[in-house]
């Protein structure tokens, strides 16, 4: 059976304190659940985090890495950094670092294979922009992202994979593809993945939705066949609401 998953990346937000008092409030209202919980704060207060969490069941995971074991790539971390300070989990390919940091596929497909080398488990985004959706290349662009970045991999590597679509469109901008878009576009996914590893492993991947869910819209989304969970934006920044997303399963 796939694995139920909310994710919260907080993104460039949140100074020490402000993660301190929100992982307090996190705390309050955890209820045993089906679904795995997650959060990705900043990189600078990533231990602190952890050390918070250590004896919760909210996984503490980051937002990036480099593809690099070490060397001089100056304001990078890597992976030994990471998992010495006891993250196992990755966000790889959101569509800020494809946007902003000019990330590509095959970038992309560096970093996972560090991040697998190292024994972590990767959550891998994707997703179309808004004139791909317009001119119907959305698939097209979305089976790219994913084969160009993963089908290198064998079989085996996808027990340590998550994936994440994410209409750009939809991230940040109070506009959400609606369940039936969500669940065609995941079916999609899925139907990419027997044509390369067969349903077998197809079957076993969880594939998150990303873009502006929402307390009054998650339940909707998740009772689609194909939807795993979420990777929550700006929701997870208040813990009312982030739990409310992970209650929605």
């Amino acid at each position: 059976m796939r694995k139920q998953i909310v994710a919260g990346n907080w993104k460039m937000n949140n100074d020490l304190a402000m993660t301190e008092s929100l992982i307090t409030e996190l705390k309050k209202r955890i209820k045993t659940s089906e679904a795995e919980m997650m959060i990705a704060p900043a990189f600078t207060n990533l231990w602190h985090a952890f050390e918070a969490l250590r004896q919760s069941d909210i996984e503490v995971v980051a937002q990036n890495m480099h593809f690099a074991e070490s060397g001089a790539y100056t304001g990078e971390v890597s992976a030994d950094m990471l998992k010495s300070i006891g993250i196992q989990t990755v966000i790889l390919g959101h569509s800020e670092r494809r946007a902003y940091f000019h990330e590509t596929d095959e970038l992309l497909a560096k970093k996972v294979n560090t991040a697998l080398k190292n024994k972590m488990r990767v959550i891998f985004c994707f997703g179309e922009e808004l004139a791909d959706r317009k001119s119907n290349n959305h698939e097209a662009v979305v089976k790219n992202q994913v084969t160009n970045a993963l089908f290198h991999l064998d079989a085996d590597a996808f027990k340590n994979i998550v994936l994440a679509y994410e209409p750009v469109w939809a991230i940040g901008t109070g506009e959400t593809a609606s369940p039936e878009q969500a669940q065609d576009m995941h079916a999609f996914i899925r139907k990419t993945l027997v044509s390369k590893y067969g349903q077998q492993v197809a079957n076993s991947v969880s594939i998150l939705y990303g873009g502006s869910v929402k307390p009054n819209n998650a339940q909707e989304i998740f009772s689609k066949p194909d939807v795993d969970g979420g990777l929550i934006g700006g929701a997870a920044l208040n813990a009312e609401d982030f739990m409310a997303i992970v209650n929605a399963f």
